[in-house]
């Protein structure tokens, strides 16, 4: 009846076995999955699912999710975490955190000396997430990697890379396993490092069609991106390129209009130029 227990107890049973010097195995039987309700059908999946060693922090997120955060605040053990994915819930969190400091803690930096106003403003994060849409094909083909379920771990993990060298990490396994990356997959890696780019400028969403791009920074006309160093960046480098690109104001949301840009390579090398 292991559907009955929960993720950290099965974790912990599983860790107490084969710690001697004989091999030892841990046998976890449970009911027919039709019978167990959804949340004993995730743990079960996620306790086969994070077996190497070293995987206790992915099983951590997994209870997490499937339980509940909590009350940051409070004493409660369960939260409505499970309903949006902690994912979402971090993102809500970091969004939220950031309106404060920008609106009614915004006095606390004001009077700080000029270093550290400027090792804040690097530090601060004006956006979360900068949505991509293109007619680009940025993908990993089928005939590339044939496993839809691998593919869609891949791109899952592609996601959550945050630093150059673990993307180089990344492409070199894909190289490994896979061979030499197709055209789609290596503009799709280029896409990752344009989404860091992006979020550095303030570009909530960009749109890459008809080898034009365009670029809508922060919505909130109000935030303090537009004081921001990084904004103006963007400015000089539109005043030093006006036939390259335009700044645009269509219903109180500004965009940056840059012409010729045939690939994502392409809008990387831009966005490089202006923050350099």
């Amino acid at each position: 009846n292991a559907q009955n227990f929960g993720l950290s107890d099965l974790h912990q049973l599983r860790g107490r076995v084969g710690r001697s010097n004989k091999k030892a195995f841990c046998y976890l039987i449970a009911a027919p999955l039709t019978v167990q309700t959804p949340d004993a059908r995730r743990r079960l999946k996620a306790i086969e699912e994070f077996s190497e060693l070293g995987s206790g922090f992915n099983i951590a997120l997994q209870d997490m999710d499937i339980r509940g955060a909590g009350n940051m605040l409070g004493g409660e053990q369960s939260g409505f975490i499970s309903d949006i994915g902690y994912e979402t819930y971090q993102r809500i969190l970091d969004e939220a955190l950031l309106e404060l400091r920008e609106n009614e803690f915004q006095g606390l930096f004001a009077n700080g000396d000029k270093e550290e106003i400027e090792k804040l403003e690097k530090e601060t994060k004006y956006v979360i997430d900068c949505h991509v849409d293109t007619d680009l094909e940025l993908l990993f083909p089928e005939n590339y990697i044939e496993n839809t379920a691998e593919r869609i771990k891949l791109y899952r993990q592609l996601d959550n890379i945050e630093t150059t060298e673990s993307l180089e990490e990344f492409k070199q396994n894909l190289v490994d396993r896979f061979g030499e990356l197709p055209t789609q997959s290596e503009e799709l890696l280029n896409t990752v490092k344009v989404r860091w780019l992006a979020i550095q400028l303030g570009i909530e969403k960009l749109i890459l069609k008809k080898n034009k791009l365009i670029c809508y920074f922060v919505n909130n006309q109000e935030s303090r991106f537009y004081q921001s160093t990084n904004f103006t960046k963007v400015l000089a480098f539109i005043q030093h390129y006006p036939k390259k690109c335009q700044l645009r104001e269509n219903t109180n949301k500004l965009s940056l209009v840059v012409n010729e840009i045939k690939k994502i390579q392409d809008a990387q090398i831009i966005f490089t130029k202006i923050l350099e």
